[in-house]
């Protein structure tokens, strides 16, 4: 992926894109796909972009651990909420969603395994399920 500052001629805003590649930018530009976000103008040219320098990659990079740190531990605390006040039925998940949703009187809360193509089917039956990042403990 490259990300090309562009400029439009007519009405001379600035924005960024992104495209594949420079080919692609160049075959959009020559199929007249590319128009300006603001007049619609076609009129739009390629601009020099600021390098990336280091030592600003290196803030983000800091920042972006402390924020991976704030979010491991939040993921923690809910998988701890959940482990606490739901049961766990592993990979018979689908099947006992499923059974909770159509025998109305056994109300309770479970987590388990399911795979995209289950939680989408569980989905288009009316049944609600929400899908959380889950981290292993390393300790056990």
């Amino acid at each position: 992926m490259i990300k090309y500052l562009l400029n439009c001629k007519d009405c001379t805003i600035e924005f960024e894109s992104w495209f594949a590649s420079s080919i692609e930018y160049d075959k959009l530009k020559k199929l007249k796909l590319l128009n300006c976000q603001k007049c619609n103008s076609q009129k739009i040219e390629k601009s020099l972009m600021k390098p990336n320098l280091s030592s600003s990659s290196f803030k983000l990079s800091e920042k972006n651990n402390s924020i991976n740190k704030d979010l491991k531990k939040k993921l923690k605390e809910y998988q701890s909420f959940i482990k606490k006040n739901f049961e766990y039925v592993g990979e018979n998940f689908t099947y006992e969603a499923r059974s909770l949703h159509y025998n109305e009187k056994n109300k309770k809360n479970i987590y388990g395994k399911a795979s995209l193509k289950d939680v989408k089917e569980l989905k288009d039956e009316g049944i609600e399920t929400s899908m959380i990042p889950w981290i292993e403990d390393k300790d056990h």
